[in-house]
């Protein structure tokens, strides 16, 4: 998967090949366009999925503040950005030493050992989100019975 320099926070700054991501503690000079998030600091994807099923990893071993997971390609980009399922926003994060899954509220997620690598797998038609340890393949969260409602969704 490739990242979408076009839907970046302007705090986002991008590797060349566009597969790697890390805050900047300085506002870029991007030019604001509708796909742009320009509050919430999130990038999308650039390939979009409406069926399949599909698996990537995330390789989050060194941050400490994150959230992974996928969006429906009509998510809101002005403004502030609610993270959870009702928004269009299956997905869990790190903050600190806690995990959680962005839901409303949020569901603590418990893992014994800090994964370097997170898969992330996509059943669009079964309506599933799934996260796993990518290195055991230990799934420890999963969004079951998501509606998607025949939208594109972006990782």
């Amino acid at each position: 998967l490739t990242l979408d320099p076009e839907t970046a926070h302007p705090r986002l700054a991008l590797s060349q090949d566009l597969r790697e991501v890390r805050w900047e503690q300085s506002r870029q000079p991007l030019k604001d366009n509708p796909k742009r998030f320009d509050s919430s600091r999130c990038i999308l994807g650039r390939e979009a999925f409406s069926s399949g099923k599909h698996y990537w990893e995330v390789e989050v071993a060194t941050g400490t503040t994150w959230a992974i997971g996928v969006a429906k390609e009509s998510v809101r980009r002005k403004g502030k950005v609610i993270i959870n399922p009702q928004e269009g926003i299956w997905a869990m994060g790190r903050c600190g030493s806690r995990y959680q899954a962005l839901t409303a509220p949020t569901s603590p997620i418990d893992l014994p050992v800090a994964p370097k690598v997170i898969g992330v797998f996509l059943d669009y038609e079964g309506g599933q989100v799934t996260f796993v340890d990518a290195t055991s393949q230990e799934p420890f969260f999963s969004f079951d019975s998501t509606a998607f409602e025949g939208e594109r969704v972006l990782p």
